[in-house]
């Protein structure tokens, strides 16, 4: 069983990303940190529900120590836009099982008192371009990212993705949350918030 954990978007500049995001939402990114295992930086975003947003991109002048980065942002061009959403599991194992395909192996991470685990392709890439969530586990004793956020009245409505296998995507895992929906179409992504400012998208 998967649970919604957060949503990323990537972008080749941070800022770029952090300003698409902050116009689109109507509400402050808060600072992030660096992964230098993988080379990026990002800003979050506190979410109700305990879920949050994370904008990320490669850091300039950082050198990955996995020698690729994550998200698939080595290649990723264009704007800002939603690139991956990641769900949490306290058994990876077993969701890596069901997903019967290579959607990458567990990384054990730490960034100051957090730590948890991963799965990242040997790549870098992005199982299914995106459409298949990458998988978390935080490690017992460690606080949820949006325990720490301040709250930014923004709350999740539904995340929609869109893919040509989506009926074999569903097939590769159990959500709990009827937020999301996975179905046919070319591969894009949507997420509707109510904000303070209103009912807005990504």
């Amino acid at each position: 069983m998967l649970k919604l954990d957060h949503l990323a978007v990537a972008c080749t500049s941070l800022a770029e990303g952090t300003t698409w995001v902050e116009e689109r939402l109507g509400v402050r990114m808060q600072p992030g940190g660096q992964h230098a295992r993988y080379g990026t930086h990002n800003t979050l975003l506190g979410l109700a529900d305990g879920l949050y947003l994370e904008v990320i991109a490669a850091e300039p002048g950082a050198v990955p120590e996995a020698g690729h980065t994550w998200f698939d942002l080595a290649r990723f061009s264009g704007p800002p836009r939603l690139a991956n959403w990641i769900c949490q599991t306290d058994d990876l194992d077993t969701a890596l099982a069901t997903a019967r395909a290579d959607v990458g192996t567990p990384r054990a991470l730490t960034r100051g008192d957090l730590s948890w685990q991963i799965t990242v392709p040997d790549d870098g890439s992005l199982p299914y371009g995106g459409a298949f969530p990458t998988l978390i586990r935080w490690a017992d004793g460690t606080d949820h990212p949006a325990e720490r956020l301040p709250s930014s009245g923004c709350r999740l409505m539904q995340f929609e993705v869109m893919h040509p296998e989506a009926e074999r995507l569903r097939s590769l895992m159990v959500v709990t949350d009827d937020r999301v929906t996975l179905r046919a179409g070319p591969f894009a992504m949507k997420a509707t918030f109510d904000t303070p400012s209103g009912v807005r998208t990504l």
